[in-house]
């Protein structure tokens, strides 16, 4: 199989933080007593990892995110809804003997799954496919800034049941730049809009360029999509204020920026709110880091206390999935609390882009996904094609989080 994208290890730390001085208010954990601490426990989650260990058709991907069907996002609240999930650079084929045949890699791919128990013929997953049946993405640039070679990595989303039950979901769009030594760029975010009912392959779907893929100055480049809090009563949030939450990030510290609006005016772009550190602006270029050292992709979660967990990969790719809590969906956060170690992968395999999924997570609990690749992809591929897809702990808050 021939590489024609990019060493994938590199999309937490390279893709969207170039190394500069950032630009942005700087950030500076909170020494609130109450988020300094929470007691826990970890177990690894064998049953949601296995469901992704597979040999025919779909078989790796990352950039997991799961996205609840009827808009209720609270904790557990996929026991009685379907989930829907979007992923980045996927492997279609077969594995046999150990060895990928003829892989293909589309630039995302998407899968279903009702409930929330994990069976390993209860998730669908579908791709798209070209005139000749080859797999391709499914969700391909045609907005008016696109061109030609284009294509998507994704972002999270969730389903605005103020703009009838419109599932949204951000896309970044890329270009292959063998310039920059990575091999690829983003020049864009782009938010597609799935109307109610919509079934793959989305020929109903919507694509709207953004002004969320932003400049702090000429080398600080940053974009919001990264997670997305609806911190709204039709989510069946706790503390709900009535603004859905969308978090970016940029610099070479990965630092986190937020911004908000009403689900009724999310594809109102001029509507949306950038937090300042003080207060919420109209100016993007004001927003301010309310946390840093943390991944491309990341989630922020209410939890039973009254407090938030922003969960991450410490620095994009690293052993350490990393937590801060936070007074509210943008803050204070305190400093990073380690959750779970990655040390059993080692030598060529490293892991990165952890998140939390609560839906699908258990009361008084958090399912968090991260991200397995290699440093050298495609030869390595050879060796271990069950590599590459998402793994998931367990984290159980105590009584005393309550």
């Amino acid at each position: 199989m021939k590489n024609p994208y990019r060493p994938k290890l590199l999309l937490a730390v390279l893709l969207l933080v170039p190394v500069c001085k950032a630009a942005a208010q700087g950030f500076k954990p909170s020494d609130d007593p109450r988020l300094q601490h929470i007691n826990f426990t970890v177990t690894e989650d064998d049953a949601w990892t296995s469901i992704f260990k597979r040999t025919k058709g779909w078989f790796g991907a990352d950039g997991i995110f799961s996205i609840p069907m009827d808009g209720v996002d609270s904790t557990g609240a996929a026991k009685n809804q379907t989930t829907f999930f979007v992923f980045s650079d996927s492997l279609v084929g077969e594995v046999v003997d150990s060895k990928a045949v003829d892989p293909v890699m589309p630039h995302n791919t998407v899968a279903y799954m009702s409930g929330n128990v994990p069976t390993f013929d209860g998730i669908q997953f579908h791709w798209n496919v070209d005139s000749a049946g080859k797999p391709v993405s499914m969700f391909t640039p045609n907005t008016p800034d696109s061109k030609p070679g284009d294509y998507f990595w994704m972002g999270d989303g969730f389903v605005d049941r103020d703009r009838d039950n419109t599932t949204y979901v951000f896309a970044y769009r890329m270009k292959s730049d063998k310039a920059n030594g990575i091999g690829f760029a983003q020049v864009g975010t782009v938010l597609i809009a799935l109307p109610k009912g919509s079934k793959p392959p989305f020929k109903d779907q919507r694509q709207m360029d953004t002004p969320f893929y932003f400049d702090l100055n000429a080398k600080d480049h940053g974009f919001f999509g990264a997670g997305i809090l609806n911190n709204t009563k039709n989510a069946h949030l706790p503390n709900a204020d009535g603004y859905t939450y969308v978090y970016g990030t940029h610099g070479h510290k990965t630092s986190v920026v937020v911004a908000r609006v009403k689900p009724k005016d999310f594809e109102n772009f001029n509507k949306w709110q950038f937090f300042d550190g003080k207060g919420w602006n109209a100016e993007i270029k004001t927003v301010a880091d309310i946390a840093d050292h943390a991944s491309n992709e990341m989630s922020v979660t209410p939890l039973p206390n009254g407090l938030y967990a922003m969960v991450f990969q410490q620095d994009g790719i690293s052993k350490t999935l990393g937590m801060r809590l936070g007074a509210s969906p943008y803050g204070p956060f305190g400093p990073i609390i380690e959750v779970y170690n990655t040390d059993r992968y080692n030598g060529k395999v490293i892991t990165y882009n952890a998140k939390a999924h609560p839906s699908l997570s258990n009361p008084g609990e958090l399912l968090i996904s991260y991200n397995v690749n290699f440093t050298d992809f495609f030869n390595q591929l050879n060796v271990s094609p069950d590599i590459y897809r998402p793994r998931f702990i367990r984290v159980k808050f105590d009584a005393t989080a309550k």
